[in-house]
């Protein structure tokens, strides 16, 4: 997604997104999503990844981004801290 002449991405977190966009115009909690807690260690090509046996119960929110009538809506969906998808609505007002 595009803001101004900034790029955000899936996968970034919400201070990188805050930072580069701006605060959204609204923010929606969704609930919370499940999922298997990982852990990472490693440097460069030597890196593992471990899939634990716990869950973890991560809050999901939608932010909206509203950049006028003459263009759509941005939804992006956080998982936790970390930018999950990012969708299109109708136009903005």
């Amino acid at each position: 997604m595009r803001c101004g002449s900034k790029i955000v991405s899936v996968s970034d977190g919400k201070d990188k997104v805050r930072a580069l966009c701006g605060e959204p115009t609204s923010v929606s909690f969704q609930g919370v999503v499940r999922r298997a807690a990982r852990y990472e260690y490693g440097y460069g090509y030597s890196r593992y990844e471990y899939y634990g046996p716990g869950v973890i119960d991560m809050p999901v929110e939608i932010w909206t981004y509203n950049f006028g009538s003459s263009k759509l809506l941005r939804k992006l969906r956080f998982v936790g801290d970390e930018l999950d998808e990012i969708r299109t609505d109708g136009f903005g007002y």
